[in-house]
């Protein structure tokens, strides 16, 4: 169950009842306001959450808003049906996973701040062949959040949030090579540690793993299950492929820096079309017609880019094993 305010002119609320016959919410009531903005608060089943928010701003008007609360728990409990249970299976609304999705992509010195240090964190983990300080890099890490953006902005055809991803994904990755290149080239490197080599070495399974990866934190996401996130990002392992790429070209060693490259391209490609068919397969998209329309052809031309890059990568990582 969820808590839904509704706050908006009382002209603007007149179909508010209409509304709540047609998804028969049983509990509903007024609860204060002003003069000029009418209060309504909603208890409401979860699986018909996102049907009452369409329906909703429809009528609010540029004045209105919608808070959505959860309350820890809802008394008397009531054993749900199975039919109730299959249709609850996402719980998380388009508007939650927008926001939580969008604080991600942000571009921000925070963001910057905590690539350099899981960066660093990171690149001293692999030379020194410490498995233990490598995860907890990869926790930290927040280049996660910039591709599963970018696979949600064109599920909603949402340009803004695309081009924020895009810049944050950019400038993380970026900012994360440059300072292991600079380590590399200060550091003394040891080749024999496991940890930095395996970063690396790519095959069919790197695909599988980054594929899977991706997948799980695209349903964290839509179900709620956002705690979930941080296994999947230690499962991704984005940030040490770049940090091994800027250790291998800071210290010369250009056939190993093309191997952590490829995993890093494998992983990018994997994490970005598998989170894309999971928001496919949840029935993600925009609220409007033309946006709907907008969505689909971003979409394709997503899928095409994703599809293509991955095959291409995969026929390079066969040709090279074979060589």
């Amino acid at each position: 169950m969820q808590l839904v305010e509704v706050i908006a002119s009382s002209e603007n609320l007149e179909k508010l009842p209409a509304i709540v016959a047609s998804l028969k919410i049983e509990k509903y009531w007024p609860a204060g306001g002003t003069a000029k903005l009418a209060v309504y608060h909603l208890l409401v089943e979860e699986e018909k959450i996102q049907e009452l928010l369409d329906a909703l701003q429809g009528i609010l008007g540029p004045d209105g808003n919608i808070v959505l609360i959860t309350p820890e728990a809802v008394l008397p409990h009531n054993a749900p049906s199975e039919e109730e249970l299959k249709k609850s299976s996402q719980k998380t609304t388009r508007e939650e996973l927008y926001e939580e999705v969008e604080k991600g992509a942000r571009l921000g010195s925070n963001f910057l701040l905590l690539v350099a240090l899981s960066t660093v964190v990171a690149s001293i983990g692999m030379i020194k062949d410490n498995v233990a300080v490598v995860i907890g890099a990869m926790v930290i890490a927040p280049l996660l959040g910039p591709n599963i953006a970018l696979a949600l902005s064109t599920a909603l055809g949402d340009s803004k949030l695309l081009w924020t991803a895009a810049k944050s994904n950019i400038a993380g990755l970026g900012l994360a090579i440059v300072i292991a290149i600079c380590e590399g080239y200060f550091w003394p490197v040891s080749f024999e540690s496991h940890e930095l080599l395996a970063r690396t070495d790519v095959g069919l399974d790197s695909i599988v793993l980054a594929l899977a990866s991706g997948a799980a934190a695209a349903l964290s996401l839509t179900t709620g299950l956002s705690s979930v996130l941080v296994g999947v990002m230690v499962a991704v392992a984005l940030l040490p492929p770049a940090a091994a790429l800027g250790l291998m070209l800071g210290s010369g060693q250009m056939d190993l820096a093309i191997g952590a490259g490829l995993l890093l391209s494998v992983n990018i490609a994997c994490v970005n079309l598998s989170a894309k068919l999971v928001f496919i397969f949840k029935g993600i998209k925009p609220r409007t017609w033309l946006s709907s329309e907008k969505a689909r052809e971003s979409s394709t031309v997503y899928l095409l880019i994703w599809i293509i890059s991955l095959g291409v990568l995969t026929a390079i990582i066969l040709a090279m094993k074979k060589g």
